[in-house]
């Protein structure tokens, strides 16, 4: 909305917009509301604005609002009753994500089409079978379909051609030609791979099959390179120098942080605890004494392993749920049973015991609106209810089910109550890692040994 709110010079001041409404304007716990057609209080903030097309007065409307399994967005709508003229946009309430992340959507039927997406500035649109590409911040962010990506690509190559095919035939005639080719995609004549790459993170494609795993979705996190860093503003933090000889296993550690709910000031308790017959780790956690959030999250105190861990478990009573569990952010869950699958990063790293791993994941599912809301497909609320059923079985220790744990890093760990002894109902392997495993996690061009500076001979 670059120019629904713009002023152009010698131009009078619009007048003043009366004050929002409590329906507009709800407290700051409440600022961003989840996406629901059934919430009343959700209505769209009204700004009088310059149209930049007629130079007359028009209407922007902002809506905060939240996208389940996202975060907090602001969607932005201009129009102007006088000409007629239009536009939307989607901008990031968030902060810039702490990885990149990178969706290879396969596109095969119409419904592929319908699915949302939400496409950030700073994110990069390819279509692989055609050799096209929208570079990063050549478009404002938008909230819409793959269908309405596709129709604004062509909206944009049609918008010149007039004057093209004046002053450049030949240059047109190629363009027309790659329009019909799009066309044809809108109409999926043919499969396709459609990729948006977002260093900021904070694009997202829509998993209707939600939440089981989507077979034609592809979605990576990556670490962000320094031209990525540049691109987006942000400067890389300088290593902290740890203390020498301090111990810190036996200290809890405060440091100042904002409360990632309301910004407030916080304190985040950080402290090192070894897990016997495993390794150790680093278990953070912040509480909020503002609004009351609490969080926390564990990372690993050590190397990524030489090789990668799969933990398969028989979950045959419900004993077995009080099993502590370390779940690093690069593992993926799986209930083979229930069909379902948890992504690596989803979740994020807990150590908690097997019965609190499996109620987020039942929290994280059961609360998406998109499964739940008018924009739920026929019988999607049927296989959700029937999934959070199944779920309580296992945790009322009603359904024996298997649980695996597939760590690439070899950093996540499942308790063994008979250790040193194996565990009869527990399979632990170690396989060698994929090149795109190590690609995913940042191996390949990682350099440890005969890294020295070669020195030029003088001449």
């Amino acid at each position: 909305m670059a120019a629904s709110g713009a002023v152009a010079p010698g131009t009078p001041a619009a007048p003043a917009a009366p004050p929002p409404s409590r329906a507009q304007a709800p407290a700051p716990e409440h600022l961003f509301r989840p996406l629901s057609a059934e919430d009343e209080e959700q209505q769209p903030t009204e700004i009088e604005s310059l149209c930049m097309n007629c130079y007359r007065n028009g209407t922007t409307r902002l809506l905060l609002t939240k996208i389940p399994f996202f975060r907090e967005i602001i969607v932005s709508s201009f129009s102007c009753e006088h000409c007629g003229w239009s536009n939307t946009e989607i901008h990031s309430a968030g902060r810039v994500q702490d990885q990149g992340v990178r969706y290879a959507l396969t596109v095969r039927t119409q419904e592929d089409m319908n699915r949302e997406v939400v496409k950030t500035d700073s994110a990069t649109t390819r279509i692989p079978e055609l050799d096209f590409e929208i570079p990063a911040f050549s478009q404002k962010g938008a909230l819409t379909t793959v269908e309405g990506l596709i129709s604004r690509a062509i909206s944009g190559l049609e918008q010149d051609q007039p004057t093209r095919r004046a002053n450049e035939e030949a240059v047109a005639e190629r363009i027309d030609e790659f329009i019909i080719r799009l066309k044809e995609l809108r109409r999926v004549a043919s499969p396709f791979t459609l990729i948006i790459d977002d260093p900021s993170g904070n694009s997202f494609v829509e998993n209707p099959r939600a939440p089981q795993k989507d077979d034609a979705l592809a979605v990576t996190h990556y670490e962000r390179t320094v031209q990525q860093q540049e691109l987006l503003g942000l400067q890389a933090e300088a290593p902290e120098e740890k203390p020498e000889e301090e111990d810190l296993r036996n200290e809890v550690l405060q440091f100042h942080t904002n409360c990632p709910e309301c910004n407030a000031p916080a304190q985040t308790n950080m402290k090192l605890v070894q897990i016997p017959h495993f390794k150790e780790v680093i278990i953070m956690a912040t509480n909020c004494d503002s609004c009351g959030h609490r969080t926390n999250e564990v990372k690993s105190g050590g190397a990524v392993e030489p090789l990668g861990t799969r933990i398969t478990f028989h979950i045959t009573h419900p004993s077995d749920l009080t099993r502590d569990v370390l779940k690093s952010e690069t593992c993926s869950v799986e209930i083979p049973e229930l069909e379902f699958e948890l992504g690596m990063a989803v979740l994020g790293g807990k150590f908690t015991t097997l019965e609190g791993l499996l109620k987020d994941i039942r929290d994280l599912v059961t609360k998406n609106p998109f499964t739940l809301g008018d924009s739920s497909s026929p019988g999607q609320r049927e296989k959700l209810r029937e999934f959070s059923q199944k779920l309580d079985e296992i945790l009322e220790g009603k359904l024996t089910a298997h649980l695996v744990m597939d760590d690439p890093a070899g950093n996540s760990y499942l308790q063994n109550v008979y250790a040193p002894e194996d565990d009869p109902e527990m399979k632990v392997e170690h396989y060698k890692r994929t090149f795109d495993q190590n690609e995913e996690l940042g191996l390949n061009d990682m350099k440890t040994e005969g890294y020295e500076t070669d020195v030029a001979p003088q001449r």
